[in-house]
């Protein structure tokens, strides 16, 4: 019974790219480990993006520093 916690920045993910996450995560241990897909859970979590960080330092900052190199 697979659990697998995927967490992204709540930055507009639509529930359809939501679906096509937790279909694509599913089919991912379906092919490889051979899992069992009813048994399979696949948990979104949303993260403020002031939340999230990066290389240390918060994930907007980070991006920053990356458009400026």
């Amino acid at each position: 019974m697979p659990y697998v916690n995927v967490k992204i920045t709540r930055e507009g993910a639509t529930p359809g790219q939501k679906a096509e996450i937790i279909a694509g995560v599913t089919d991912l241990l379906v092919k490889v480990l051979d899992k069992n897909p009813a048994t399979t859970f696949v948990v979104i979590d949303e993260v403020e993006l002031e939340d999230w960080g990066i290389g240390g330092l918060p994930a907007e900052a980070f991006r920053t520093q990356q458009l400026g190199s």
